[in-house]
């Protein structure tokens, strides 16, 4: 399967993974080790370092961020963004980096559609998965006509033979999902499952560090301005739904 989908093909199969009711005694026993909390994306976080170097806050410029608006100076700008303003109250200033540990369970299979102003240097531990990246900062895919941006999908997992990722990269102002892969997906036939497959635990790096101002979630109405109507088809579970996270879920 081609990692990159057009709109003229459409990404298959992107199958939904079924959340079980409870986990499992080994994710319970990780969940505790790690000390992991719920992320309002889906799955579990623990942060793991925050940068005591501090530095100027890079999306505080005009032209910087998801609209091209000084967001220092009109808190309205990103209606959607997650939360207003940083966790100090700072919006001039940003640690230089942060770092988690982000699992995903059986009992919580994905995490939905959301993007970052800072680019996300993403490294696995154990486990699979897949990601599905939507560049919406990048042109339209076959002319402006369109609208439609280009979407790429990938496998995480240590078949290197088989082309999946260890290591990878997202960007600023692109959106990313991610999901459990079931059975043998992205593997030759008669392979077997490799250990760690109840779940997968990966590290995020955030440049510059992590702020729920930094951050929002893929909405259905921007959903279906950015892909095809058969794309919003297939992906559309990975769109958060329900109410906007209150500050008390923004740990």
């Amino acid at each position: 399967m081609d990692s990159t989908s057009t709109i003229s093909s459409s990404i298959a199969p992107l199958t939904r993974p079924t959340p079980q009711p409870h986990e499992s005694p080994s994710a319970k026993a990780l969940i505790s080790s790690l000390s992991l909390v719920k992320h309002i994306e889906g799955g579990y976080f623990a942060e793991l370092d925050r940068n005591p170097w501090v530095v100027p806050n890079p999306f505080a410029r005009v032209g910087a961020g998801f609209t091209g608006m000084d967001t220092s100076r009109l808190a309205s700008a990103e209606p959607n963004r997650t939360a207003p303003t940083p966790l100090t109250g700072n919006n001039t200033i940003r640690n230089a980096s942060t770092s988690i540990f982000y699992l995903l369970t059986r009992t919580t299979p994905w995490g939905c559609f959301h993007r970052n102003k800072g680019r996300t240097v993403h490294t696995l531990i154990r486990g699979r998965g897949r990601y599905v990246i939507i560049h919406a900062d990048e042109g339209a895919v076959g002319g402006a006509q369109t609208g439609f941006k280009r979407v790429e999908t990938f496998v995480v997992g240590h078949g290197f033979e088989r082309g999946e990722r260890a290591v990878w990269v997202v960007e600023g102002g692109k959106y990313k999902a991610s999901f459990l892969v079931g059975g043998g997906e992205g593997k030759g036939k008669g392979e077997e499952e490799e250990e760690g497959g109840e779940g997968l635990l990966i590290s995020e790096t955030v440049i510059p560090g992590f702020e729920y101002s930094d951050h929002d979630f893929l909405t259905l109405n921007r959903f279906k301005e950015l892909v095809p109507p058969e794309q919003v088809e297939e992906m559309k579970w990975l769109i958060r739904t329900g109410e906007k996270p209150e500050e008390k879920d923004l740990l």
